[in-house]
């Protein structure tokens, strides 16, 4: 693609961007069948509790109804998390890999006490794959899947979790893998997860598809926000899935937080969380507060989910301005144009976790298995990768690669 064709390509992605914000059809004032709304008791104020509006939704098949704001990963306070439980908030989202595992155990900790059915959770299970391909290797094993997720039961201090997902999965063929699928079918029957599904960053419609297809699968945890230049694609395959009874969680609903990597014109977090819950679609969502402040932010989209004037406004002004941003698309066109075929989408997501949630260690455990096969970016002269984005995709690889050079331990 030469750099006309993407200077003309990104134009025309702004253009639809900000008229699909325009136009965008957003919450009713009224619920839609199968929402409803309650108050719970909130905390985290120097009142004391309060009384908020939750709006409820039901996640699919499933049956479980939550609130459409979850507690996502971001978070390393335990005091976070509990004040999310106490605030009413239920759903939990973690992963094996998040911390080396400490994540899960945190979680663990938190939830020690309260009764079962007071909250929800997933955890992911992540096994090695092809980067070039987005298979599985040949070495995934149903056995291997167990044995990994046996450890989150024992971090978790749990004899089940609620939900249970192959991680970051990016092709049909990973999502209908064998092994996986067994495991995964095996672990439900057993009661150690009441249901399966799939997380992806990476194209979704694809994967949101096969997840309908595997006719096993209950949930699918999907990268969604107003950013994305593929929205209406992605749209499609989340109204295929919800219509097939297949429960809709939400992330990277905020779009990488920041417009800049200096974190001076933030993106507003609200705006972003609104717009993607109107979409009746959207179960629930897991955006990463890592504050108090932030915590009730997010509680408060549920007052009322319609857009103001203003904020459609803030949605449009950073497409306005020019600006990058931090959020990758995760369209994949990067890896073939790269001569080591290298995982780009996970080194920009790695990225992403860095500068705009400032969360350094979930940066690494992303960029680990690149690290690993080795980052070669100094072997090549000029960098033959055009972004969509329009990243410059060497200077970032070159620079979120310092993270391997920080001892796991200062990271924790």
């Amino acid at each position: 693609m030469s750099d006309r064709d993407m200077k003309t390509g990104r134009r025309e992605f702004l253009r639809m961007g900000i008229a699909g914000l325009a136009g965008a059809a957003l919450a009713p004032s009224i619920l839609s069948a199968g929402e409803e709304t309650g108050t719970e008791k909130g905390a985290g104020t120097a009142e004391g509790a309060t009384e908020r509006k939750f709006i409820h939704r039901t996640l699919g098949r499933t049956g479980l109804s939550m609130p459409i704001v979850s507690i996502g990963a971001q978070a390393q306070d335990p005091v976070i998390f509990k004040a999310a439980l106490d605030a009413g908030l239920t759903h939990f989202d973690t992963a094996e890999n998040y911390g080396g595992g400490r994540h899960e155990t945190m979680i663990g900790e938190v939830v020690k006490g309260r009764p079962r059915d007071s909250f929800v959770i997933t955890t992911k299970v992540y096994q090695p794959m092809d980067q070039k391909t987005g298979h599985f290797r040949s070495n995934v094993t149903a056995d291997g899947f167990i044995s990994v997720f046996e450890g989150s039961l024992q971090r978790l201090g749990l004899d089940y979790v609620d939900i249970l997902e192959m991680h970051a999965v990016s092709r049909r063929e990973a999502v209908l893998f064998e092994p996986v699928l067994t495991a995964l079918d095996k672990l439900k029957k057993e009661g150690k997860t009441r249901f399966i599904g799939v997380s992806v960053h990476t194209n979704e419609p694809e994967v949101i598809d096969a997840v309908v297809e595997s006719k096993i699968l209950d949930v699918v945890l999907t990268s969604y926000n107003f950013r994305q230049p593929h929205l209406a694609e992605v749209q499609a395959a989340i109204d295929r899935a919800a219509k097939a009874g297949i429960g809709i969680v939400a992330m990277k609903t905020q779009a990488g937080v920041y417009w800049d990597r200096e974190r001076k014109n933030p993106i507003n977090m609200k705006a972003a969380l609104k717009w993607a819950l109107s979409n009746e679609n959207i179960h629930t969502a897991i955006p990463g507060f890592t504050t108090l402040e932030q915590m009730n932010d997010d509680i408060s989209v549920m007052e009322d989910l319609a857009l103001t004037p203003g904020e459609r406004k803030d949605l449009q002004l950073g497409m306005l301005k020019g600006f990058e941003g931090l959020y990758c698309s995760q369209c994949g066109r990067c890896v073939d144009q790269c001569a080591r075929h290298m995982d780009i989408p996970g080194i920009m997501r790695s990225y992403m976790y860095a500068y705009g949630y400032r969360n350094l260690a979930q940066a690494k455990d992303t960029i680990r298995p690149v690290l690993a096969e080795g980052i070669g970016c100094g072997e090549c002269e000029t960098c033959g990768v055009r972004c969509t984005m329009g990243f410059n995709v060497k200077d970032r690889i070159c620079d979120i690669a310092r993270l391997g050079q920080v001892p796991d331990e200062f990271l924790a």
